[in-house]
C-alpha cells in the first residue's frame, strides 16, 4: 500500500492510498480521513460512497466533512466507483463502465472480471482499513446518488455489518429507472430476477435487520422524477414496516452543494449510532 496523498486537516489527516485489490484484479485508490482522536485510540469508521462519473477525490474536496468528523472522532473512508486500468473494461457515455460501478458484483462479461465492487466495499477494504490503520470495527455507511444506491444495498445485503446508513439522492430503485435499467442489463444480464439483489426497493422486503434508514433528497434536483424517485422507497418501507426517515429539502438539487449544506447533521446521526444512541437529526 503507497500513501500518495498526506494532508493536514482539521487536527488530522486526509490522506489518499493506492493499493493492489485480489476483489478487483486492478490497482485502486481510496481516501481516508484520520480525525486527531485517531493519534490516541482507535475510532470508528464512516464509508462514503460517490455517486456517477466521481472518483474518491469529490468527496474529500466538496463536501467539508472533515471538521464533522474531527468534532465525533470518526474517520471516513471514500474508495473509487469503479475498478481502474487499461484492461478493464470500459463503455461510452458516463452512465456504464468506469465510474459506474453501481456497488454491485457483475456477472456478465466482460465485466464481470473486474467489476465487483459490492465485496470490495463491504469485505476487502474495510479488511485493509481495519488492518493497517487505527479504527475499530464499527462501521457506518452513506453516499450520494449511484453512492446512495451502493449505501442502502451494502447496508439492506449484510445485516449487521454497518451500525447506521444514510444517503443523499440515492437511486432508490434501480430496476424501475434508466441508469439501473441500463447498468444492470450490462452487468447482470436481462434475468429481472437478479436485479431485484442490488435494489434497495426490493430488498426492503426481505431485509432481516430494520436498521432505520435517513434520506435527504433535494425537492429541486434535476434527476428527481426520472432517476432517483424517492417514493419508491417511501412505499417499500411502509409496506414492509421498515423505519425511513425520507426529507425533502426545497431549493436543493442534485450537487455537492447540497452535500455539503447536510453533511454535518448526517455525520452527527452516524456518532450517535457508533456510540449507540441511535436518532434521526432535526433539520
Amino acid at each position: 500500500m503507497e500513501c500518495i496523498e498526506h494532508r493536514a486537516c482539521f487536527g488530522g489527516w486526509q490522506d489518499v492510498y493506492r493499493h493492489a485489490s485480489s476483489v478487483l484484479g486492478c490497482t485502486m485508490s481510496f481516501a481516508i480521513y484520520l480525525p486527531p482522536q485517531a493519534a490516541e485510540r482507535r475510532v470508528p469508521v464512516l464509508y462514503w460512497l460517490s455517486g456517477l462519473t466521481c472518483t474518491e477525490q469529490n468527496f474529500i474536496t466538496k463536501a467539508g466533512a472533515q471538521r464533522y468528523a474531527a468534532e465525533h472522532g470518526i474517520a471516513i473512508v471514500c474508495p473509487d466507483t469503479s475498478p481502474r486500468g487499461e484492461d478493464v473494461a470500459d463503455a461510452e457515455g458516463y452512465d456504464l463502465g468506469k465510474g459506474a460501478g453501481f456497488y454491485l458484483n457483475a456477472t456478465r462479461e466482460p465485466w464481470a472480471r473486474h467489476y465487483r465492487m459490492h465485496d470490495y466495499v463491504v469485505h476487502e477494504l474495510p479488511a485493509l482499513v481495519e488492518a493497517q490503520f487505527p479504527v475499530t470495527g464499527e462501521r457506518a455507511i452513506s453516499g450520494h446518488s449511484m453512492g446512495g444506491h451502493g449505501a442502502l444495498v451494502c447496508a439492506l445485503r449484510n445485516p449487521g455489518r454497518y451500525r447506521s446508513v444514510s444517503a443523499f439522492s440515492p437511486i432508490v430503485a434501480p430496476s424501475q429507472v434508466p441508469w439501473g435499467e441500463k447498468a444492470f442489463g450490462a452487468y447482470l444480464g436481462a434475468d429481472h430476477a437478479a436485479w431485484k439483489q442490488w435494489d434497495a426497493c426490493e430488498l426492503l422486503g426481505g431485509a432481516a435487520e430494520k436498521l432505520p434508514l435517513l434520506v435527504d433528497q433535494g425537492a429541486d434536483d434535476e434527476f428527481l422524477e426520472l432517476q432517483l424517485r424517492p417514493q419508491l422507497l417511501q412505499a417499500a418501507a411502509a409496506a414492509a414496516g421498515h423505519p425511513l426517515t425520507l426529507r425533502m429539502h426545497p431549493g436543493y438539487d442534485h450537487s455537492y452543494y447540497f452535500i455539503a449544506s447536510f453533511i454535518g447533521e448526517h455525520l452527527a446521526h452516524h456518532a450517535a449510532a457508533l456510540r449507540g444512541q441511535a436518532g434521526v437529526p432535526r433539520g
